[in-house]
């Protein structure tokens, strides 16, 4: 029988963060060396991306090799030459249509790796010899019922799979630069609501906001970074775990990143 994989939500920031030596890499370069020691090995990973939105549909990356997606500007050139050449999986694709149901999935070749995947698997599986396939937030679904496609997938977890939302809780680009090095009174109180809300499995504090509730509308903004951590929260099985790492505040931007299964695989 394959042991369950946890379910992760993953803070990955700036893309700096992969050649950095900062906390919040150093603490998935050591949960990938704990899942390939505690447990078997994961044989793929399912990654949904905040930087892939599309509508009507959930989009999954098709083909054997999908290619790596420098999405941003401004960097060094030394990201710009970082690939991820990890090995799709038609297997999975075909498993995730088979959970989502018809006519909920279509199988996308135009797009590949953007570094909210890479930016995540690359320091926990740095070899990229794990396949990987990439899913989309379709943006015409409301957030309750991005939950509901995170509990879909829950049964991956008993067959192998990896699964990683890949985004940041609180995360807000225009008001960063302004407010960077400090802690928002806004940006505290919406970080521990929702720590709260996903220590507790309070699922309406997660996916309802108030029109009047300003701390949301500041912290999720345009949401599609927020959207990720619905999918890993939905993984959740009976007997499961959490814990929250890389719990950082830095302004309009939270690293805090979550670990739904045997909470013991990453440090407290």
């Amino acid at each position: 029988m394959t042991h369950r994989l946890p379910a992760l939500f993953l803070g990955h920031g700036s893309p700096m963060t992969v050649i950095s030596d900062v906390p919040e890499r150093r603490d998935l370069e050591a949960l990938g060396e704990t899942l390939g020691r505690a447990l078997p090995r994961p044989q793929v990973i399912l990654v949904v991306s905040a930087h892939w939105e599309t509508q009507g549909a959930t989009h999954l990356t098709e083909g054997m090799a999908p290619r790596t997606i420098h999405d941003f500007r401004g960097f060094p050139e030394e990201l710009y030459d970082i690939h991820y050449p990890a090995p799709g999986s038609p297997s999975l694709v075909a498993r995730v249509e088979e959970l989502l149901g018809p006519g909920q999935v279509m199988r996308d070749d135009s797009w590949g790796f953007d570094h909210g995947a890479w930016g995540v698997a690359r320091p926990m599986f740095p070899d990229a010899d794990i396949p990987m396939v990439e899913m989309s937030l379709d943006r015409s679904l409301t957030m309750a019922q991005h939950l509901v496609l995170g509990k879909a997938l829950a049964p991956l977890r008993d067959e192998g799979v990896l699964i990683v939302g890949s985004g940041n809780i609180v995360h807000n680009l225009a008001l960063y630069g302004q407010s960077r090095g400090t802690r928002p009174a806004w940006a505290e109180e919406f970080h521990a609501r929702i720590n709260r809300a996903v220590l507790e499995h309070d699922h309406a504090a997660l996916t309802e906001f108030a029109d009047s509730d300003e701390a949301a509308a500041k912290a999720v903004n345009s949401a599609e970074h927020y959207l990720p951590l619905l999918y890993a929260v939905g993984a959740r099985l009976p007997g499961d775990e959490v814990a929250i790492f890389n719990d950082t505040l830095d302004g309009a931007l939270t690293m805090t990143s979550v670990l739904i299964g045997d909470a013991g695989l990453v440090a407290a």
